[in-house]
């Protein structure tokens, strides 16, 4: 499909601005984060902004971009640009995915809805979370026609780990995406410095309490709880019991009176990961769905061997964006090895630092076959909804297509040509 989005999106902008309309959305990436950090909660931004430990890992997925050059090529005919992608037997526009971000509702009202819009406008996947705000069938419902994927965290429940599976398989995701290196929560400071866990305010659980196993699950926690101890009455629990009670499905006067929530919320925290993960597991879900599975959070070129080995069809080189880990490999510094030892064999993606097109271009040159992101949008969701997150992907898909013309080419699979040109190897 050839495009012209870079030069269309850029002449809107300018047009809007003759006659006195500003951008949406900036288009620079710290007026970005500056916008939307001054509309977010504190807590909000502690959560979505924040990383692990000394935030090390986040800073180096930033620098891995910046150590890498772009090289261009002179007099090609480059008039005719085509972005998109085949994945999985699926043409996508272009090779941008919208990653799975949980607890969008500390961010905006429309929290996955928003998302999922956004991305149906452009045409781009979007992966559910596991942690959403809003469950994963009203989403799919409210996008007929786009490409929806799902993104599983394992549960120390495998039958709930079945049956989130097959929810997503039957509301017509196109894929599922296993992502493994959560299975603990990493030390993140800004959180714990606001003493504060949005999933222990009930909120970023909606796929766990529409679920009807989590149900059975909470139900039977409340029948063999003893009588609870009455705890000291504060603003905050107040808060807490508030934030519980809001976000679990039904009437709030119902919830108020109801143990539900508060079990659910315990629920959740006992049930949400599983640190005894290891690749045999992998075979019970490839047994119970024909999605095709995706693994996120591979560093290593050894475990993309193993991927392949236990059934994965894709991998997704990531670091969690720099929030579990800190001292971790930059993601883009794990790409080059990681393509290298797959071969071919199967689709590496891309996730953790993508601020720009040049990004994604340089991701892609070096062996990506498209790129998840994340805070960007989520920052566009903050300021302006779901015109905001279609407005920060379009910038960035834009930015991609105009740098891919100015390096010299006119289609993705081009850019395994493209010279990279590197800092710390080059002098």
């Amino acid at each position: 499909m050839t495009t012209s989005i870079g030069r269309d999106t850029q002449s809107a902008i300018y047009r809007n601005g003759a006659i006195g309309r500003a951008p949406l959305v900036p288009a620079a990436w710290p007026a970005l984060e500056e916008m939307a950090r001054r509309e977010m909660s504190r807590e909000a931004w502690a959560y979505v902004a924040g990383s692990a430990g000394t935030e090390r890992t986040a800073d180096s997925n930033l620098e891995a971009f910046d150590r890498r050059r772009i090289v261009p090529r002179m007099l090609r005919d480059v008039s005719t640009r085509d972005l998109s992608i085949n994945l999985f037997g699926k043409h996508y526009s272009s090779p941008v995915i919208a990653a799975p971000v949980g607890v969008l509702e500390l961010v905006h009202k429309d929290a996955d809805l928003g998302i999922a819009r956004a991305a149906s406008a452009l045409g781009i996947p979007y992966v559910a979370s596991n942690q959403a705000s809003i469950r994963m069938e009203d989403v799919f419902a409210a996008t007929p026609g786009s490409p929806h994927w799902f993104q599983l965290y394992w549960s120390s429940s495998d039958e709930l780990v079945e049956s989130l599976v097959s929810r997503a398989e039957n509301s017509g995701a196109e894929a599922i995406v296993i992502t493994l290196d959560t299975h603990t929560l990493g030390w993140r400071p800004r959180d714990l410095d606001a003493a504060y866990l949005p999933f222990a305010h009930g909120m970023g659980i909606a796929q766990y309490t529409s679920d009807p196993v989590f149900q059975r699950l909470v139900a039977d926690r409340v029948a063999a709880a003893p009588p609870r101890a009455k705890a000291p009455i504060t603003s905050a629990s107040v808060r807490t019991l508030v934030d519980m009670t809001r976000s679990y499905p039904g009437r709030f006067g119902a919830n108020l009176r109801s143990p539900l929530p508060r079990a659910a919320v315990e629920t959740f925290l006992e049930v949400f990961s599983k640190s005894s993960l290891t690749w045999e597991n992998l075979a019970f879900v490839r047994s119970r769905t024909t999605l095709p599975i995706l693994l996120k959070g591979i560093q290593h070129p050894d475990d993309a061997e193993l991927a392949l080995a236990y059934g994965a069809d894709g991998i997704i080189v990531s670091n969690h964006g720099g929030r579990q880990l800190d001292g971790a490999i930059a993601s883009l510094d794990a790409l080059p090895a990681i393509v290298r030892r797959v071969a071919g064999r199967a689709p590496v993606l891309f996730d953790s630092g993508i601020r720009s097109g040049s990004d994604v271009l340089i991701a892609l040159a070096l062996g990506a076959a498209a790129v998840l992101i994340g805070r960007p949008w989520i920052y566009g969701l903050v300021i302006a909804g779901a015109a905001g997150a279609e407005a920060v992907l379009r910038n960035i898909i834009a930015e991609f297509d105009l740098a891919l013309a100015l390096s010299g080419n006119t289609s993705v699979s081009e850019l395994a040509t493209t010279t990279i040109w590197r800092k710390d190897t080059h002098g």
